[in-house]
């Protein structure tokens, strides 16, 4: 009987990415606004992993 062989997914790019020198540094209001604008994947994400 054969084994059936499974695929890992492949692995994400974690590749670090450098922002251009033209572009403005990020501030603490810049990760307050992302922050804030992910409220709702934040939720489904909880929702998800309680189930």
């Amino acid at each position: 009987m054969d084994t059936p062989v499974y695929e890992p997914a492949p692995e994400p790019d974690r590749t670090p990415r450098y922002r251009p020198a033209d572009e403005p540094p990020v501030t603490a209001a810049d990760c307050a606004e992302d922050y804030a604008n992910a409220a709702a994947i934040r939720a489904t994400t909880d929702k998800q992993q309680r189930t």
